[in-house]
């Protein structure tokens, strides 16, 4: 079936839940998060290992019932389920393989426009729509974290925060920069434009993870939050920018409802960022902390969505592609996350 050893992992969870049951578990805050957090991962993929095996069996069934006696509709509704077990079979499998140090953290994620003013801020909004309408589908929750919305359209920047089970596993395959071309809807000759757009994808670290900061590497500083109103209300002079000043990494948050929690939020992003290059330790430091960070033009890009002369979407590392733009665009691109993860086997 897949890699997914289900008599380990049940081994696993016996000795997990056997530390709950002991009378020194819950003096340990940080541990106690971990272990309970581990269980519910384990028996989140037990589970869905047992409803998929069980589906396989009851199709073998079927399968030796219709070969006594053919039946047309239940011919239908074997091959019907087939097809629907295969897919979640795959994902399954996708999902095993989803073993890196953080992969089953959140995700913080960060999309910046490239040059080109109001097309390319126009496009980021649009890739902050496609991605979280992908995250309604997949049962997760989108937290906005700071939004700074565009002069005329789009928006400059935006950090949010993808919140369930392997976020930052499948969210990690989109990172880098993302190219649109299309008739452009801000030019009133009607000519075709190009613009880019690049995605920063970040785990989340867990209170469980000690990083030592240094209060006097910090800068600190408040000020009013500028959002386009909706779901951006903030406007109060409670939003957080800290700065690190060795590393020159700058974090913000506003969505927060006080000074006090957003200043909490900020900090995590930037727990986050220097756990990162903490870990790339013998490398530059800014760009290392955000991977490999290449301009955000011509020739970087990692995915192309073209909507004339033709319509396409071609992921340029796994050569993945469809035609159906607008389905992209709403948020079905699982396809080109577990083409990617399955190149990285």
């Amino acid at each position: 079936m897949s890699p997914f050893d289900i008599a380990k992992r049940k081994k696993e969870l016996e000795a997990l839940e056997k530390q709950t049951l002991e009378e020194s578990f819950w003096n340990d805050s940080k541990n106690s998060s971990k272990v309970l957090g581990e269980i519910k991962a384990i028996k989140s993929k037990t589970n869905q290992y047992e409803e998929i095996e069980k589906e396989i069996t009851n199709l073998a069934e079927l399968t030796e019932l219709v070969e006594l006696e053919p039946e047309e509709e239940l011919v239908k509704d074997i091959l019907k389920n087939t097809s629907k077990v295969q897919k979640e079979l795959e994902k399954f499998e996708i999902m095993t393989f989803l073993s890196g140090k953080y992969d089953n953290n959140n995700a913080i994620v960060t999309i910046h426009p490239g040059a080109g003013g109001t097309e390319s801020q126009d496009w980021a909004e649009m890739l902050y729509r496609m991605y979280t309408r992908w995250a309604n589908k997949n049962n997760y929750e989108v937290k906005e974290l700071d939004y700074l919305e565009g002069e005329e359209a789009g928006l400059k920047s935006v950090t949010f925060e993808i919140i369930g089970e392997n976020a930052y596993g499948y969210m990690k395959s989109e990172m880098g920069v993302h190219r649109l071309v299309r008739i452009s809807p801000f030019d009133s000759g009607g000519r075709r434009h190009t613009s880019f757009a690049s995605l920063e994808i970040l785990p989340e670290i867990t209170d469980d993870i000690e990083l030592e900061i240094n209060p006097d590497d910090l800068r600190v500083d408040t000020y009013r939050a500028s959002g386009a109103g909706g779901q951006h209300i903030n406007k109060t002079s409670s939003a957080i920018r800290i700065t690190h000043i060795p590393t020159n990494i700058v974090v913000a948050c506003q969505s927060e409802r006080s000074q006090i929690q957003n200043r909490e939020t900020a900090m995590k992003m930037l727990k986050s960022k220097l756990l990162n290059l903490k870990e790339k330790e013998q490398k530059e430091k800014i760009e290392d902390l955000k991977g490999v960070q290449m301009e955000i033009a011509w020739g970087s890009q990692i995915r192309s969505y073209v909507f004339c002369p033709y319509t396409m979407v071609k992921d340029h590392r796994t050569n993945y592609e469809v035609g159906n733009v607008q389905a992209v665009m709403d948020g079905e691109i699982d396809a080109f996350m577990e083409s990617y993860l399955k190149m990285k086997l």
